[in-house]
């Protein structure tokens, strides 16, 4: 068995096009991912840009996420590089990973859209929402953000945040963590304090993670 982290950047295609957007309101510019061992251990990474089709990159996405123009130019179609994803995951037994279902959802409606002749249920069989699993395994009504979670676990975001590779790096060793229930259950303590009834443990989350403890006060005052 094998295990893929996938990652997405998307661009909202341009209001011009309204026949598109009735069916497709972004496309992927950029896929991100890495692969597995067995073991959980990294063997092997896969980064494309990817050209849209419906509209240039928009200037709030290239703030979000660095990507320009020049940066897709020249690349290939969304048809091309996902093909040339689905060969780089290969045959072998595999599960496919995100950090929530928007991912398989961008590329389940983009395949409709521009494969038509793919089987979306190839991606069904295969994709695994990481980020309902954490939440789940902590007793989270609420969903964490990848940064979030990073930061409950004291693991420092390595790269830059809206890439798709490194947010798909990251969300792997959130993966590989989980496969420890012991060390995750040690790791995420601070977590799991604060979401007992005492007040007097709230502070060891703010200590780890001032930006989760602002989410949980917004989701109180919610």
């Amino acid at each position: 068995m094998k295990y893929v982290v996938v990652d997405l950047e998307m661009n909202p295609v341009d209001r011009e096009y309204r026949e598109v957007r009735r069916k497709l309101r972004e496309e992927v510019i950029e896929i991100g991912a890495v692969r597995l061992d067995s073991a959980f251990q990294q063997e092997s990474e896969f980064q494309c840009y990817v050209k849209p089709e419906y509209g240039p990159i928009k200037k709030h996405i290239t703030a979000l996420t660095s990507i320009t123009q020049a940066m897709v130019d020249g690349q290939k179609h969304y048809a091309d590089c996902f093909r040339d994803f689905i060969h780089w995951v290969g045959e072998e037994e595999t599960r496919i990973y995100s950090w929530s279902m928007s991912d398989i959802k961008q590329l389940r409606n983009e395949c409709r859209f521009k494969l038509p002749d793919f089987d979306v249920n190839w991606l069904n069989e295969r994709w695994v929402d990481l980020q309902q699993e954490f939440d789940e395994r902590l007793g989270l009504h609420n969903s964490l953000a990848l940064k979030h979670a990073l930061g409950a676990m004291d693991h420092k975001f390595e790269g830059t945040q809206h890439t798709a590779l490194a947010d798909a790096i990251n969300t792997s060793a959130i993966l590989a963590l989980m496969q420890d229930d012991k060390k995750f259950k040690e790791t995420m303590k601070p977590v799991l304090d604060v979401l007992q009834p005492k007040d007097a443990l709230a502070t060891s989350i703010g200590d780890l993670c001032p930006d989760l403890l602002k989410w949980q006060d917004k989701f109180k005052r919610e």
